[in-house]
């Protein structure tokens, strides 16, 4: 896990100083090492954080003179010894032990199609010496990020948005449709838009291949689509129950490969739970398990050690309950904005953030629950699709956190725009192939909300913090086969159906069975006292007055009243037009 950079010029030389504010920009995601390679048009920049082969051999940027080959890499590919063991077969040379090598020698053997051999999670540019030629690729599931400036004469890169920043020369203007998005998608900007008009993100899945004339094209190597497949109509849910257990174990236990420990973030909710289950089902001893829990709030509970108790007993693991107070999570609320490579409205990003403090100075690598309610259908609200006549108007009313309408009521005339929220839910569920409306909105959600809500923020939050998150719920063969599962079988006995049957051979029936929960910080949900006045201090400060970016009538009516706007979900609203004005402060956009 790391961070990479890059600059490729079409004319003049890049700025190796530009680089490297860049490189020193993302510290946190590399801090064992820093490399720096540049060559005729092209540099690129790399922050390692060492979890396979920890010898100096297997430094970024790597270059094999060999082949004529260069990259620099962020994430793990859990099958690279399978695919060394290939390549060597064919007459492949290593000098180093890792996975980073292992790209080199596969894209030489089989071009950029590569990347459809590889089971894991990665973003990645690769260049060829003497044709000057740069590929840029992104795992299947959009675990690693990829963001970019495309200018008249360069392409810039970075694994985070504000590093590019630190490197200048980017607009920073707001970008009207991301900003619609955002509101409305709860801080989610679908690829490869962000809220910045001069910076895009790679979309998942997707090859980026830049030639010396500066000219582009990309390829999307990867898809599935959300719905039940004739050839499966004969499966037993026996059958089905026994494929997603098998799937689920060899999706845990390729996220053990490691030179350093691994861990689980045990929340006590059925995904993380059944983690430790099949870890303890693949006889891996001494499992470290960490759970974290904050201040209760207006009878909220901002804890579930309860179950996270149970189950670290019920598998004698390693545990440790994190007891954060309030006033410590208001402390470092602006440390976990820092780190967010963008605005992310979602409470429990400084639960996360302060999980992953702790957690770092015990282990490198976790494991993480995250994913399993957009893949298995466990969100309360995909049982109103099952009846509904109009899958984009009914997924508007259940998911967005702001109608168009309320959002007028929010911005300036200078920030207004057309409904381009709605535009892009009715465009995607025209072109998915999902027939129903329950699966259309499985299938925006785990190609579209996931990527750019939960499994950004774990990446953001860990990578803070130089500790590496892996999720097994995201593993690429996993949501193809939870793709094909009959709806009931997603949807029945509250959500995740399938999970929980296949958890009953695991699990105590008491974390099965109980009422889903949350990573809870209540503080945020429900805004009072301090960080009420944080909030305040935030939209009433001259950056935010200057920008203009909200109406003051209705800004003002939100702090009187704190909890009036809330989302359908129950989310705070003026939680989220503060964050967003907090995170555009901290970066000084």
């Amino acid at each position: 896990m790391c961070g990479i950079c890059g600059e490729i010029r079409t004319r003049g030389e890049p700025s190796i100083s530009s680089l490297k504010a860049v490189t020193g920009a993302m510290r946190k995601r590399g801090p064992d090492s820093e490399g720096l390679f540049a060559q005729d048009h092209m540099a690129f920049g790399h922050r390692r954080l060492s979890i396979l082969d920890l010898a100096p051999a297997a430094q970024q940027p790597m270059i094999d003179s060999e082949l004529g080959l260069g990259i620099v890499f962020n994430g793990c590919i859990y099958n690279f010894r399978e695919l060394r063991d290939d390549l060597t077969r064919r007459g492949y040379r290593f000098f180093s032990q890792g996975d980073t090598e292992v790209i080199l020698k596969s894209y030489h053997a089989w071009g950029a199609d590569c990347v459809a051999r590889f089971k894991g999670m990665f973003a990645f540019a690769l260049w060829e010496r003497d044709s000057g030629r740069v590929v840029l690729a992104r795992d299947r599931l959009g675990i690693k990020p990829l963001y970019y400036v495309d200018g008249p004469d360069s392409f810039r890169f970075a694994s985070d948005l504000p590093a590019l920043l630190a490197g200048g020369g980017v607009d920073t203007s707001l970008d009207p449709v991301g900003l619609h998005h955002f509101f409305s998608f709860h801080g989610a900007v679908p690829p490869p838009r962000t809220i910045l008009r001069g910076v895009k993100k790679l979309e998942p899945a997707t090859i980026l291949t830049l030639e010396p004339d500066g000219s582009k094209t990309t390829r999307r190597y990867w898809s599935f689509a959300v719905g039940a497949r004739r050839d499966d109509r004969a499966m037993t849910e026996q059958e089905w129950t026994e494929a997603v257990t098998e799937a689920m174990l060899t999706a845990v236990d390729r996220r053990r490969v490691a030179d350093v420990p691994v861990g689980v973030l045990l929340s006590g909710g059925l995904d993380s739970s059944l983690i430790v289950a099949l870890l303890a089902r693949l006889g891996h001893a001494d499992v470290k398990t960490f759970a974290i829990g904050f201040d209760s709030v207006g009878g909220h509970s901002g804890d579930e050690f309860h179950y996270s108790d149970l189950v670290a007993k019920h598998f004698s693991t390693a545990h440790e309950q994190i007891r954060i107070d309030g006033r410590e999570a208001l402390q470092h609320l602006p440390d976990a904005i820092r780190a967010m490579s963008e605005p992310m409205v979602s409470h429990d990003a400084v639960a996360f953030y302060l999980l992953s403090r702790e957690v770092a100075k015990r282990v490198t690598v976790v494991q993480s629950g995250q994913g399993a309610d957009e893949v298995f259908g466990g969100y309360s609200w995909y049982p109103s699709l099952l009846t509904a006549n109009n899958a984009s108007d009914q997924y508007r009313e259940v998911y967005f956190d702001w109608k168009h309408s309320d959002i007028a009521r929010l911005l300036t005339p200078d920030f207004e725009a057309d409904d381009y929220s709605s535009e892009f839910v009715e465009s995607f569920f025209d072109r998915t192939s999902a027939s129903s409306p329950v699966d259309k909105a499985l299938q925006i959600d785990a190609e579209i909300m996931m990527v750019d809500d939960p499994v950004k923020r774990v990446d953001n939050m860990t990578m803070a913090h130089g500790l590496e998150a892996r999720v097994p719920f995201l593993d690429h063969e996993v949501v193809e086969l939870a793709a094909r599962l009959p709806t009931s079988l997603k949807l029945g006995d509250g959500g995740k159906y399938i999970l929980k049957k296949a958890a009953r051979a695991l699990l105590p029936a008491e974390v099965i069975d109980r009422p889903k929960g949350y990573f809870p910080v209540p503080a945020l949900r429900h805004l009072r006292g301090e960080f009420l006045d944080y909030v305040r201090d935030v939209l009433s400060s001259s950056a935010a007055r200057s920008r203009g970016l909200y109406r003051s009538e209705f800004i003002d009516h939100m702090l009187d009243h704190p909890e009036a706007e809330m989302s359908p979900k129950g989310h705070s609203r003026l939680w989220q037009a503060a964050l967003l004005e907090a995170w555009l402060q901290t970066h000084a956009v």
